[in-house]
């Protein structure tokens, strides 16, 4: 964890060092830094992954799709990293950094399951949930299922132009299965589930069977499932729901949150499987300049092509 708080101070110094300057929302302004937790500590503190191999295979990817509906979202650009602008090249190179750090994570250590939270809210844990699952959905051969179980304040469908319902919280009162609740956007390989219709018992709900039940249900269908949570120090649903997942990924907010309650927030998943913060709307003059990310779609393309080739190499 050490590495951890390492970011979290960083976080802390810019936050210093910006004063009372206010940041002004833009999507170029993310940077993440994601490290290995230290295995052997986990296995000696008798922390485990989410049992992966234990899942029912009996839900395919297309049998799912066929029978799930399939609305015309309508991506608000505000939230979408993969605009077609340059602080939007920016944004998503940073976003298949992230990508990228996670997958080497997944090589060595079970990890399909990943919660995203933070410690209060207005850090933009939302909008990472939903660029990171973008990210991966971009790449042909990888499927992804997004969440919003953040049932309080569910937001991630208007970032989608999304129905809220019938969503998460339908599912787990029992008024509507899991083809009902999940919608297919145009994408193809990135599927979502809204917050779903206003309850007053949103926790009782999380911490239920059949939260758990969804994700056994659905897991054998994706290469990744990201679940967007409540923030961590209001309620203690994220903590409950780390423990259904393979890891966290701690959002933090650069020149704005504070050290001590970032630091209390982490330390809610001390026992969790804490994958590494990342830090959210960094300067633009403290981070690289467009030249550095001046990586195009179509170079992305060209990878995921080669990356296809290789794959066919014996």
């Amino acid at each position: 964890m050490s590495r951890i708080h390492e970011a979290l101070k960083k976080a802390a110094e810019e936050r210093s060092a910006q004063g009372a300057v206010e940041f002004v929302p833009d999507v170029s302004r993310i940077t993440a830094e994601v490290h290995r937790p230290d295995l052997m500590k986990m296995q000696a503190s008798g922390a485990a992954p989410r049992r992966v191999s234990e899942v029912p295979p009996n839900l395919r990817f297309a049998d799912l799709t066929a029978r799930c509906s399939h609305p015309e979202w309508q991506l608000d650009p505000r939230e979408n990293a993969f605009q077609k602008t340059d602080g939007g090249r920016i944004s998503a190179e940073r976003f298949r950094t992230l990508r990228s750090r996670l997958y080497q994570i997944a090589n060595s250590h079970p990890l399909r399951c990943v919660l995203i939270t933070s410690s209060a809210p207005g850090e933009g844990k939302t909008f990472v949930a939903a660029n990171l699952a973008r990210s991966i959905a971009h790449q042909p051969d990888r499927k992804v299922l997004l969440i919003d179980a953040d049932l309080r304040a569910s937001r991630l469908h208007s970032s989608f132009g999304a129905s809220v319902s019938p969503g998460l919280t339908d599912y787990l009162r029992g008024e509507a299965d899991e083809y009902r609740v999940i919608q297919c956007g145009s994408e193809g390989n990135l599927c979502f589930i809204p917050g779903g219709s206003q309850v007053s018992n949103p926790s009782e709900l999380l911490l239920g069977d059949r939260m758990k039940k969804l994700l056994d249900l659905v897991t054998p269908a994706f290469d990744w499932i990201i679940v967007d949570s409540p923030p961590a120090l209001l309620v203690h649903d994220a903590s409950s729901l780390a423990d259904l997942c393979d890891g966290v990924l701690f959002v933090v907010r650069a020149g704005s949150t504070d050290f001590k309650l970032a630091a209390k927030g982490v330390s809610e998943f001390r026992d969790k499987n804490v994958l590494g913060v990342v830090l959210n709307r960094v300067d633009k003059a403290e981070s690289y300049g467009t030249a550095y990310y001046g990586y195009s779609d179509n170079d992305e393309e060209r990878d995921q092509k080669q990356q296809i080739a290789n794959r066919r190499v014996p």
